[in-house]
């Protein structure tokens, strides 16, 4: 059986997990964890090899749907700005 060192705060997500019932044991949530990575490797793999190259030659065969990179980056620093008015 594989161990692993957790850091303080990763022990006591999993106590916090523990006490709210959902998990018997540290390894069910250890397992619920490495799912949720999975699958969001899955999703991020899926992404990269199919939605994108589909959205490249989308912007190929019709120019006109691309967006300026001016508004790009408006659009960027604007969401950037309001996630750190968030953090506050």
């Amino acid at each position: 059986m594989a161990s692993f060192a957790l850091s303080e705060h990763y022990e006591k997500f999993i106590r916090k997990q523990l006490e709210s019932g959902r998990y018997n044991n540290a390894s069910e949530v250890v397992r619920a964890g490495l799912r949720m990575l999975e699958d969001y490797e899955e999703s991020r793999e899926r992404w990269l090899h199919e939605e994108i190259p589909g959205r490249y030659e989308e912007l190929q065969r019709d120019p006109s749907l691309a967006v300026p990179m001016e508004t790009a980056r408006g659009r960027f620093e604007a969401k950037h700005r309001a996630n750190l008015a968030k953090a506050k």
